[in-house]
């Protein structure tokens, strides 16, 4: 069956476990600090990012519904939401997003009747990818609007519930209070192999889904299994170098393990491998 696949990279591409809210983050230096997490989570965090759609020609007679030249974007429904865990007074203000706590005394949180403009505040989701990389998602001046609802349980633990919403700023205005990011793990990346007979006797036509960067190269390995990889692993003795278009001299049946490699040094950066299918020596 020719349309029964999946991405040769959907497991590197897999997004793992729950995920940590936290208060600060920086994608292009991914460290996290325990005091920059703001709370223990249970039931899993819910990200969305919603739009709002006009059909100004829903009451135009004889216009098709959902034309597209009469769609308008009225705006993002930008929103996080989870169970706290955490019973901190920095959570409880959180969730309660109109409050303060007491100058005199630092357990103690007071509803406020008035909003503030340092009520609301920026605020992340970050998870793991599957490749080792990270998935993260910025919610721009997030202010909870769901309030305070704690619920406990005989011999069980107490839950708060939080419904975070993304905001516009007046300063701002065609910024979508949402920001997305995804990031490839350092770790070895997968590369998509095809085998097909060549227009040759005796060799194998290959394609792959990657280039390689400016200091990598392309080499091959043929076995009677897949050639076990891992990252920068050197591949140097039995690996030839192959420069991506050339036809390979193969057997159907064998198996081909295409890796590139860091150019200087031969390390592993990236692997695949597939059967191989050749056109039978003549």
């Amino acid at each position: 069956m020719r349309f029964t696949i999946i991405p040769q990279d959907t497991f590197d591409e897999l997004q793992l476990d729950a995920g940590i809210l936290l208060k600060v983050f920086n994608p292009a230096n991914p460290d996290v600090q325990d005091e920059d997490i703001v709370c223990a989570t249970t039931g899993g965090i819910t990200v969305a990012c919603v739009p709002s759609f006009t059909d100004f020609g829903e009451d135009i007679d004889n216009c098709p519904n959902n034309t597209k030249e009469l769609k308008h974007l009225s705006g993002w429904d930008c929103s996080m939401s989870t169970t706290a865990l955490g019973t901190s007074p920095q959570a409880i203000k959180l969730s309660l997003g109109c409050a303060d706590i007491d100058g005199n005394d630092a357990t103690k949180i007071v509803p406020r009747r008035d909003l503030a403009q340092t009520d609301f505040t920026d605020l992340w989701w970050v998870g793991d990818r599957a490749d080792g990389g990270m998935v993260a998602v910025q919610l721009l001046n997030a202010l909870s609007t769901g309030g305070f609802s704690l619920k406990t349980t005989k011999n069980g633990k107490g839950q708060i519930t939080l419904a975070l919403t993304g905001h516009v700023s007046i300063k701002a205005q065609t910024v979508v209070p949402m920001v997305f990011y995804s990031a490839e793990g350092d770790g070895l990346k997968t590369i998509g192999v095809t085998s097909f007979e060549s227009s040759t006797a005796g060799k194998t036509a290959i394609t792959i889904n990657y280039t390689p960067s400016s200091s990598e190269s392309l080499k091959y390995k043929l076995g009677s299994a897949r050639a076990d990889v891992d990252y920068e692993d050197v591949l140097s003795s039995g690996w030839t170098s192959w420069n991506g278009s050339d036809d390979i001299t193969a057997t159907t049946g064998q198996y081909i393990t295409i890796a590139a490699v860091t150019t200087s040094n031969n390390k592993a950066q990236a692997v695949g491998s597939c059967m191989v299918t050749a056109k039978p020596a003549s």
